[in-house]
């Protein structure tokens, strides 16, 4: 019997719930809950959320975990617990890098953990990219300039978010912001906010909840078929925006410090 067909048989249990009162709770047919309960079959990860809210539990834990009257739910938030992620891989065995364009960030954010979801993206294989596991992002937008909207960053998978330097690059998934690209300010802290700064100095650095990210993914590389020009010469118009973007940070670290 697989680890989630015994959770949600003693969860529904603990509930004190028939299979067709549990059934008639979630909408399904009592037969699909006999089905899961004998291993005959595997929620969809649709309903292994709909299961993880109902019964109170992470998606981590529901999956991962044997949950019994010994067991005690890990601290939410915490950089160590262990995440889901759904991988695909070639006929060898060697694992691919799934591409995330920007008009299936949104998608992403509902199917990062579905493995029926990740083995429809686009994927292709990097042998310098052997130990770890790696997913491509393509970029929108100007804040992380020299690289341009359009970039494919290539990121390597952060299990525990506390090895996340201060300073470094990153591919991070968020429920509000989805999938940005950053130079994240501060280490992760357990239930604490994270600071993310734009190399492009005319985007002022913002702050999201810990509770709020769902991946990181540290950048490893990139693919652009836009090749490095030489810097221009600073315009009026650059050399404005660069002033305005100083003032608007000298006028928050005064009201700050009052």
């Amino acid at each position: 019997m697989s680890i989630i067909s015994q959770n949600i048989k003693f969860l529904r249990k603990k509930k004190g719930l028939t299979q067709q009162q549990f059934a008639d709770e979630l909408g399904i047919k009592r037969s699909l809950v006999g089905a899961y309960e004998e291993d005959r079959a595997d929620p969809k990860y649709d309903l292994l959320k709909t299961l993880a809210t109902y019964f109170d539990v992470t998606i981590d834990d529901f999956i991962n975990e044997t949950i019994n009257e010994k067991w005690q739910p890990k601290p939410k938030g915490n950089p160590a617990n262990l995440r889901i992620l759904s991988i695909s891989v070639d006929k060898d065995e060697n694992e691919n890098i799934e591409m995330v364009p920007v008009k299936a960030s949104a998608g992403y954010l509902n199917g990062y953990a579905d493995p029926e979801y990740v083995a429809q993206l686009p994927k292709f294989y990097l042998p310098m990219f052997k130990q770890g596991t790696y997913r491509a992002f393509e970029i929108k937008g100007d804040s992380m300039l020299p690289l341009v909207s359009g970039t494919i960053i290539i990121g390597e998978y952060v299990e525990n978010w506390g090895d996340v330097k201060s300073g470094e690059t990153y591919v991070v998934i968020s429920k509000n912001d989805g999938v940005v690209y950053k130079r994240i300010g501060n280490k992760f802290k357990e239930n604490k906010k994270l600071k993310l700064i734009s190399d492009n100095p005319v985007y002022e650095p913002y702050e999201i909840s810990g509770e709020d990210v769902l991946e990181l993914w540290k950048a490893k590389g990139y693919i652009s078929t836009q090749l490095p020009t030489p810097s221009p010469e600073p315009t009026m118009e650059s050399l404005t925006a660069m002033m305005a973007q100083m003032q608007r940070s000298i006028s928050n670290l005064q009201q700050g410090n009052n």
